[in-house]
């Protein structure tokens, strides 16, 4: 059985509060080494505190979402700097710009991703980037802001090749996960095909963007096989290949000691 290492997802989510504990301690015997749990809001950044204490496997990263920053405070930043040095927390995250859902308004959305950005600086940590319908914003402000010197992941790369070259300029890396075995997801492909091997890391976004065959079903890090599967395709290499790279790759990203 393979090391398979699942950089994102959110294991705090209510979608799991049926079987969490069950579903959590069914993964290692699955091969999933590791998961870092994706704070979002700041309940979900207490939940997830909580998360890796319970569970040896799992890590976690704190920080808020863009959907989620427009009622954040600086008690709220003062929360997330006091917290984020606590142990198994290895991001900032996730961070960043949403234009599609566009629940908040693009100046607070672009105050509070460099806030975080400045955040992961100060503390030595990489970020994690969340970035739709964005695309020019987050690499101007990251560009600007030289995250090169930072680090981290662009999550759930759904971009050109064009615009992924411009990311791996700063050193980033590129998190696929679901998204990648979907018929529609051109681009995706088109990007996982060009990005270099030690730039990937595989990811669930759970309980979110299941792959297929179980697209519309609640995600969950046991469906990864899936999306290994489908990167073997696109690189012409073996499954093992995929999981050891990847899993080298993410202990890199998240600078964790092995």
């Amino acid at each position: 059985m393979y090391k398979i290492f699942d950089t994102h997802a959110h294991y705090d989510d209510e979608q799991f509060d049926i079987d969490r504990d069950e579903l959590l301690n069914s993964m290692v015997a699955a091969g999933i080494e590791h998961v870092v749990n994706m704070g979002a809001s700041m309940d979900g950044c207490r939940d997830t505190l909580e998360l890796i204490k319970q569970y040896p496997f799992m890590y976690g990263a704190i920080g808020i979402h863009p959907d989620e920053v427009g009622e954040l405070t600086d008690e709220d930043y003062k929360w997330l700097e006091s917290n984020c040095t606590a142990e198994k927390i290895v991001a900032i995250g996730e961070i960043g710009l949403d234009y599609y859902w566009d629940t908040v308004d693009h100046a607070t959305q672009k105050e509070w991703f460099v806030r975080q950005m400045n955040l992961a600086r100060e503390k030595k940590l990489p970020i994690v980037v969340h970035s739709r319908d964005a695309a020019a914003d987050t690499y101007d402000i990251m560009k600007a802001e030289h995250a090169g010197d930072i680090g981290g992941v662009v999550h759930c790369y759904s971009y050109t090749k064009e615009m992924a070259r411009q990311f791996m300029e700063m050193d980033f890396y590129f998190g696929f996960g679901g998204v990648l075995t979907f018929s529609n997801a051109k681009k995706a492909k088109e990007a996982a095909e060009y990005i270099p091997m030690n730039r990937i890391v595989i990811e669930t976004d759970a309980p979110y963007l299941s792959p297929v065959p179980n697209r519309g079903k609640r995600n969950s890090s046991l469906n990864l096989p899936y999306v290994i599967k489908t990167l073997a395709e696109i690189k012409g290499l073996s499954e093992e290949e995929i999981c050891n790279q990847t899993y080298e790759n993410a202990l890199r990203l998240y600078r964790i000691q092995k």
